[in-house]
């Protein structure tokens, strides 16, 4: 599919962004058309941050579908020069420290003088105010202090993060959700504004119905390993040739799962009788299934299990997740040609649009640093002696 029928295509972002939480929020527009430009340090040593080497597989999967250019912006001639490239965009994003912005004067109400238009989309540690807005954010520093890590892992463990940096990549999908929102409002009001989050903001609010046992009935949810929190059974069984997940919380689903594994006496246990009698009586009632389930074969169980219409399915390793027919049916590993690297594969998205379905391939590679600089001010207007003068003078 050609970038002109893709969903925004129209649509220019430059984007200031590092690490993950931004460039996250940024992979989205450029994946779905937006000419998305990314400006960079020039002689700044190091790829990007957090993401690794620029040939590395993080730093090519956050950075596909951009363009590039060098942009000293502690310059005064480089900070007018973005001024320029922001004056005809439509979208702004950085995850900055909240003063940066502010000192470098590209923040949004310097930008929205010259652009009353522009969408402009910030994504922080702590916030764009308040006591702790000034302290670096870190995805696990998040985690911990969001509450997560305290839910995760074995009960008694201690603490234990996410295998994902689930922070980074909740509050980058927020922001690109809040700017779309924003755009959508531009097209009835004809302004922009400022969108903004926060590392700790998305992570409390990914808590979700662990937050919302805290906040309307007082209770602290705890770890509970592989179980499921209030759901039960759910979680991790033992089969003859590994483990696999069963969720059968809930009546219907009990009595099904009763059937599949031939213990009708466990409906007339009075310890297992209501879905809260089970969460009562939980270990007991997982020590029970535990020696059922050791019998068969994982395979066996899952076809069983599903037939009989209770969820169940393996535990992947990443390559056999890759490897499973129906994550490839799916074609969520998408096809790159990359100028160093050759054909490799990168994660795509995960939205499905019936008119503008994505490529098989992505459009565009991770760029080299500044591969775009000479075009984009081209464009801009500049001339190549002028250009020339700004690269003796370390501005690009």
């Amino acid at each position: 599919m050609s970038k002109a029928n893709l969903p925004l295509s129209h649509l220019t972002v430059l984007d200031l962004t590092r690490a993950r939480a931004g460039p996250t929020a940024v992979r989205h527009l450029a994946d779905w058309g937006a000419d998305v430009i990314k400006i960079e340090m020039p002689n700044e040593p190091g790829a990007d941050g957090l993401s690794g080497v620029r040939h590395g597989p993080d730093f090519v999967n956050l950075h596909r579908n951009k363009r590039s250019i060098t942009l000293n912006l502690k310059k005064e001639k480089g900070r007018q020069i973005f001024l320029d490239l922001a004056r005809d965009a439509d979208v702004i994003i950085e995850n900055y420290r909240p003063d940066v912005k502010h000192r470098l004067g590209i923040d949004y109400e310097t930008v929205r003088k010259i652009n009353p238009r522009i969408v402009y989309g910030s994504i922080s540690g702590f916030g764009q105010d308040g006591p702790l807005r000034d302290r670096p954010g870190l995805d696990q520093i998040a985690q911990g202090m969001g509450g997560l890590m305290s839910i995760t892992g074995l009960p008694g463990q201690g603490p234990v993060r996410v295998g994902v940096p689930i922070a980074d990549l909740s509050s980058g999908n927020y922001l690109a959700m809040g700017i779309l929102l924003a755009l959508i409002d531009r097209d009835r009001s004809g302004e922009g504004q400022w969108v903004h989050t926060s590392l700790l903001e998305a992570q409390v609010s990914m808590l979700d119905f662990q937050a919302a046992r805290w906040l309307i009935d007082g209770e602290v949810p705890p770890q509970a390993g592989n179980n499921h929190p209030t759901g039960i059974p759910m979680g991790v069984y033992p089969t003859s040739d590994g483990e696999i997940n069963i969720a059968a919380a809930g009546e219907t689903l009990w009595q099904r799962f009763l059937g599949v594994i031939a213990a009708p006496e466990l409906a007339e246990d009075s310890r297992f009788a209501t879905d809260k009698d089970r969460s009562t009586n939980r270990d007991e009632l997982n020590a029970i299934l535990e020696t059922i389930t050791a019998k068969k074969t994982s395979a066996e169980w899952i076809n069983s299990m599903n037939e009989a219409g209770v969820p169940c399915g393996p535990i992947y390793r990443i390559d056999e997740t890759f490897a499973d027919p129906q994550v490839r049916h799916l074609g969520i590993a998408r096809e790159m040609e990359h100028d160093v690297l050759g054909s490799i594969r990168v994660v795509g998205q995960a939205v499905n649009l019936s008119r503008q379905s994505q490529p098989n391939r992505m459009r565009r590679s991770t760029p080299e640093k500044g591969s775009d600089t000479d075009d984009v001010l081209l464009r801009l207007g500049l001339d190549t002696n002028q250009i020339i003068q700004l690269r003796d003078e370390g501005v690009i």
